[in-house]
């Protein structure tokens, strides 16, 4: 047994459901967590209670009801979301295209929420959705201002990003140097991605708001003047947040 606690342990159990792409058997968790059944079942009947999971007799455990709820609430709560919504959408009503508002989320990026603009493009990336570091503006962006042992240690792991670290080292700086990055087809084909990062009250960075436009080859004084503008959003969403509490 490692020094998990066991609120940790019965999180695991919705890690778990979650990470799958379909209803999970109490005899899988149990192999896969290493929990004796009476644990696993005291686990499973507080979750349920919870909402956080539900049960499809005969065929497994899925995510609950509760987890549509808090999404509806994170959506018109979440102080970062408040702060976006107005700018990305003055931002696409600018510009065509689609705004995303993204967080780090563990070793992934996640898409919180978007705005679209006068656009027939069809996202791929969608609210919910995780990604890789390595690919795409929104991602790289985030990484640009990571720590550099942690960015290391997640290019160890991510073996499908394609780029070696000595070559990656200089494109992340002058991302930090000039505050955004631009990348073309990475996620989607044929679209040109702008990110700017999107920082908490204490400097550290947090996500990163960015406008899918949906062409590519775009000339780089037109890039460079829809990069300040996606700054400036960016920074008027990190500078909105509610500062916490001091400590």
């Amino acid at each position: 047994m490692d020094g998990t606690n066991s609120l940790e342990r019965m999180l695991q159990v919705v890690d778990v459901i979650e990470a799958s792409n379909r209803p999970v058997m109490p005899d899988d968790l149990m192999a896969r967590l290493e929990l004796t059944r009476s644990t696993l079942y005291r686990y499973l009947r507080i979750l349920s209670e919870a909402g956080l999971i539900t049960s499809f007799p005969g065929v497994g455990f899925a995510l609950g009801p509760r987890i549509a709820e808090l999404d509806y609430r994170m959506r018109n709560l979440d102080p970062l979301i408040i702060a976006s919504r107005p700018v990305m959408s003055e931002l696409v009503a600018a510009i065509p295209g689609i705004a995303l508002l993204c967080r780090r989320y563990r070793d992934t990026v996640l898409c919180v929420h978007q705005e679209r603009g006068a656009t027939t493009l069809v996202s791929t990336y969608e609210r919910g959705l995780a990604r890789p570091l390595f690919r795409g503006a929104a991602s790289r962006i985030i990484l640009a201002y990571l720590p550099p042992r942690l960015i290391e240690r997640l290019h160890q792991h991510d073996k499908a990003n394609g780029v070696s670290l000595a070559a990656l080292r200089p494109e992340l700086k002058e991302m930090r140097r000039r505050g955004w990055d631009l990348t073309e087809s990475q996620v989607t084909r044929g679209v040109t991605g702008i990110a700017a990062p999107v920082f908490d009250s204490r400097g550290r960075i947090l996500g990163s708001l960015s406008l899918t436009i949906p062409r590519t080859k775009i000339p780089a004084a037109e890039a460079a003047r829809i990069a300040e503008r996606v700054m400036f959003c960016a920074r008027i969403v990190s500078t909105s947040q509610v500062r916490p509490a001091a400590d």
